[in-house]
């Protein structure tokens, strides 16, 4: 399965990226470069990795080992990567670049994010203008955020008039963050997923077996095909190369209304709600 069946969304500075793509958090060293080989040989073009995982030289090593053997070139590849609230600031955030950059052996990034606002520390403003100091020198195509809500995003766009392509945020069925995607869908910035399987809870639940048996698809599948027909990127992680290659297959399934209808109806029920930190509150103070 090629990388052509991915569909792509549209940034507001007119690049694209794929829709869907391979996350890589607490994938390490030996297995982080084999599944990366494994998810560009099944289609994959899309990496999503973190100063935080501590694993950009895995990842960069497994890009530049299936550049060298001809399966992919650099231009294929959409690479992003994030900078960690402890190198929030201009000096810093530029210092955590290079470091990603030369880690990922690449010599631009695709798409850069603040991987939590930390409003506490105050200097997410700073760090994006630095972002964008950086882009307007070539070594970034794009620059986005992650973990963002309304108050911040607002603040950012208001004090450097530049409004980030993407939000990585949690979301997952159940869990649609409906205010913050329209706020998203109002200025331009693409919603992207983390965890959007919600640790596996949602895979249990008997509605979204009952609708995957119906498709003769996996309930993971199912949850996939959900958020990409609402025009969300999706990330999802996995060190199987079964997994991997099931999880590219949702790009080709198509729900009913009556199976959208029924995932939609999870919003906000108990035990559907955000499962890991709030970003008003982490990381705190301290930092």
């Amino acid at each position: 399965m090629g990388s052509m069946n991915i569909p792509s969304v549209s940034f507001n500075d007119d690049r694209e990226m794929p829709q869907l793509g391979l996350g890589t958090y607490k994938m390490q060293g030996e297995e982080c470069k084999r599944v990366v080989r494994e998810a560009i040989e099944l289609g994959y073009r899309h990496f999503d990795t973190a100063t935080l995982y501590d694993n950009e030289e895995a990842v960069g090593q497994a890009i530049a080992d299936a550049i060298s053997a001809g399966d992919v070139t650099r231009d294929e590849l959409f690479v992003t990567t994030k900078v960690w609230h402890s190198h929030h600031g201009a000096e810093k955030t530029q210092q955590s670049f290079h470091d990603s950059l030369s880690k990922l052996q690449l010599d631009y990034l695709d798409l850069y994010l603040i991987h939590w606002p930390w409003p506490q520390g105050g200097l997410f403003v700073e760090t994006f203008e630095q972002m964008a100091r950086m882009q307007g020198m070539g070594q970034i195509a794009s620059i986005g955020v992650a973990n963002f809500y309304g108050e911040v995003l607002s603040e950012l766009i208001d004090k450097t008039g530049i409004v980030p392509v993407l939000n990585q945020v949690e979301l997952h069925p159940g869990f649609t963050q409906p205010a913050l995607r329209e706020f998203h869908q109002k200025h331009g910035i693409v919603t992207e997923a983390w965890s959007p399987l919600a640790r596996g809870i949602v895979l249990n639940n008997p509605d979204v077996k009952a609708i995957a048996a119906a498709h003769s698809a996996t309930p993971g599948q199912i949850v996939i095909a959900y958020l990409l027909g609402k025009g969300i990127s999706v990330i999802p992680k996995s060190s199987h190369k079964a997994r991997l290659e099931e999880n590219l297959k949702s790009v080709k399934i198509k729900l009913k209304r009556s199976d959208i209808e029924v995932l939609d109806s999870f919003e906000g029920k108990e035990g559907f709600g955000r499962m890991f930190k709030d970003p008003r509150e982490f990381p705190g103070a301290q930092g």
